[in-house]
């Protein structure tokens, strides 16, 4: 976009006046190979985002991964351009076009706790240990099983094996030589470093599967120490680690502090002698712990990057560099099946929401650029996403984004750099007056109100609450909807979706593997894995024939996409089919992506960077300076021609 490239050049040429200006650059350039690196570094995760769980096969939330990937090692792992290079596993290779997997594991890993005393060696037989414990309903509940249960023979038919046993019954298997599972399911160790996945069909993007949760390792040993419910709630007190860190002080909702690990396997591998990562109530509250230096880097909020921006002589004007958009796609999801704080439904809200007028009026008219803005107030249209999947994720043969097919099918065009995209004003005019009509029939009234929910403490999430309820009013009219901005003091989980209070969640998800079934099988009706359709659509429970028929026939196109097996580029066109259809009935409403400013002592450009797996967040390899980086050394990271500061040692 030429508004966006020209904002950025603007800034860079600033910074090199500046620079000029001054005779130098106050502090050592890293693309000079003189920077400092940092040997300890301070990072940050907001209150709202604290971790759920540290066990890795429980959890399908980024808070949590972003911690865990530091403390549990899987098979394989991402650089900094997201490809796949070797973690536990040596080497992998498959003989019969990716229906076979072999993993090679390296010898002597070893489990330690939180003192780094070591617990055991870390085998193959971890690895059997793991997927079992994922597949059995009554150890993991239905946490994680979605890709192991279509892509592992025989994983699906365990998975219903155990729910229908009794819990005593299924907690009882293991995976030991002999045992159910090894009969049942397609995994083997045919010694203790190497590991074997028979898969469903002839899947060669398997070991981008590797780099997700399902597929870690899990001592029994610890399991038969801690007991199945220890093991789930296992802390830093009692967990195992095979990482690059040891989790050594956590306090819930302050601090965490990373140590490096003197047993991880890679010990030539360039790390932080610590990681302290500070739960900050909001990016406000977190400039003034940079400014101070008790943080290295720090996202601005809109109002304290405007300030910097418009004022050339502010201290920070010359470090102002945009982030790399990260993983995750964020979509609005709709809460089919809505209840009242009481516990009964929400009977108004429910009819009007399993509308498809109703909701094609939203996806036309609700005009997004405030709400990007407070989160790039600079360029706030690279926010805006028209898909559910990501740009940047899998490509067809010809080389064309996956994305580009689904905006072909939606008949989406370019963006100007000024107007969102998809909006439509005549086109969403016509939608409300029809979903006026047609609900008023039903007893609906309006407007039609809409619970959304925000952390008390998050003042930056309230604001940007405020920005989205502005949004709707000036977008749909105050007598179509209304937005209530209600709070949760602790657990947005606990606290509001598992009593299905939201109307809406602003969600991201970033793949776990390399293949668009991971994104839309998140959607998909019936089925135990889908994610969102489970915990936040509540779609399983709806009662609107209409709606239930549009989420049945969006389910049938991705399992016709998912079972095309032998032409990858037919694969995707059957995936985009079912994306689009997704959109055009807005069964969920795609709306932005994270790319934000920051300051920062870290080269981004460094760390790892995948479109799957949990390993972004893993600190390891990150090139770093004592002096903060640079608009004008962010520019030439960005375009290749600079490689950062000397890395962590």
């Amino acid at each position: 976009m030429k508004k966006r490239t020209a904002k950025l050049t603007a800034l860079a040429l600033a910074a090199m006046m500046a620079l000029a200006g001054c005779g130098g650059n106050g502090g050592s350039t890293s693309g000079s190979g003189e920077a400092e690196p940092l040997t300890d570094l301070y990072t940050w995760e907001t209150q709202a985002r604290e971790v759920e769980t540290l066990n890795v096969l429980n959890s399908q939330s980024a808070s949590d991964s972003n911690v865990i990937t530091n403390l549990v090692e899987g098979l394989l792992s991402v650089d900094s351009e997201g490809a796949l290079i070797p973690a536990l596993a040596e080497e992998y290779s498959t003989d019969d076009n990716g229906l076979t997997w072999t993993f090679k594991l390296r010898e002597g890993v070893k489990w330690v706790d939180k003192n780094g005393e070591e617990k055991a060696d870390c085998t193959a037989q971890d690895f059997l240990t793991g997927l079992e414990f994922v597949m059995n309903y009554h150890k993991n509940a239905s946490t994680n099983i979605s890709m192991p249960q279509e892509m592992i023979q025989g994983a699906d038919e365990y998975y219903k094996y155990t729910k229908g046993l009794s819990e005593e019954e299924g907690r009882a298997l293991t995976a030991d030589e002999g045992s159910k599972f090894l009969e049942m399911v397609g995994i083997e160790a045919p010694d203790d470093y190497t590991v074997v996945y028979h898969c469903t069909a002839e899947l060669p993007y398997f070991p981008t599967v590797a780099t997700y949760n399902c597929l870690y390792p899990a001592s029994q040993a610890l399991i038969d120490e801690l007991g199945i419910d220890g093991f789930l709630a296992c802390d830093d007190t009692t967990m195992w680690f095979n990482g690059p860190y040891l989790l050594t002080s956590y306090i819930p909702q302050n601090e965490k502090v990373l140590t490096k690990n003197e047993s991880y396997w890679d010990t030539e591998s360039q790390r932080f002698d610590t990681v302290t990562i500070r739960m900050i109530e909001s990016l406000d509250t977190g400039f003034q712990l940079y400014q101070s230096g008790d943080l290295d880097r720090i996202d601005l909020s809109e109002s304290n990057l405007m300030t910097i921006y418009n004022d050339e002589n502010n201290e920070y004007h010359d470090q102002l560099v945009e982030k790399r958009p990260d993983k995750f796609s964020y979509q609005f999801h709709f809460n089919y099946n809505k209840m009242n704080e009481d516990g009964t439904p929400d009977d108004n809200f429910n009819k009007a929401i399993a509308n498809t007028a109703f909701r094609q009026a939203l996806y036309y008219g609700l005009d997004l650029s405030s709400y990007y803005s407070r989160t790039n107030a600079i360029n706030p249209l690279s926010c805006e996403n028209n898909f559910y999947t990501m740009k940047g994720f899998v490509y067809m043969s010809d080389g064309r984004d996956y994305t580009d097919v689904v905006a072909e099918k939606l008949g989406l065009g370019e963006s100007d750099g000024e107007t969102m995209v998809r909006l439509d004003s005549d086109k969403a005019a016509e939608l409300k007056a029809q979903a006026m009509e047609e609900l008023s029939a039903e007893g609906v009234t309006f407007p039609v109100e809409f619970d959304y929910y925000v952390a008390a403490n998050n003042q930056t999430s309230i604001d940007s609450a405020n920005v989205l309820k502005t949004a709707f009013s000036e977008s749909l009219g105050d007598d179509f909807v209304t937005l209530n901005i209600k709070t949760y003091v602790n657990n947005l989980t606990a606290e509001v979706v598992d009593p299905q209070l939201q109307s809406f969640a602003i969600n991201g998800w970033g793949a776990d593997y390399g293949d668009p079934q991971n994104f839309l099988g998140q959607e998909t009706y019936g089925e135990d894995g889908a994610y969102y359709s489970v915990d936040y659509s509540n779609i399983n429970d709806a009662t609107d024939e209409e709606l239930i028929s549009l989420y049945q026939q969006y389910t049938d196109l991705v399992n016709t996409a998912k079972a095309i097996t032998d032409d990858t580029d037919a694969r995707y066109e059957a995936y985009a089919e079912a994306e689009a259809f997704m959109i055009e009935n807005v069964l969920v409403m795609p709306c932005n992506y994270n790319i934000s400013w920051q300051l920062t002592h870290v080269n981004d450009y460094t760390t790892k960077n995948a479109a799957f797996g949990i390993q972004n967040y893993k600190y390891v390899g990150w090139e770093t300076s004592v002096d903060a980086y640079t608009t004008e050394q962010y520019n030439s990271f960005a375009s290749g021609s600079g490689n950062g500061a000397s890395a962590a040692e």
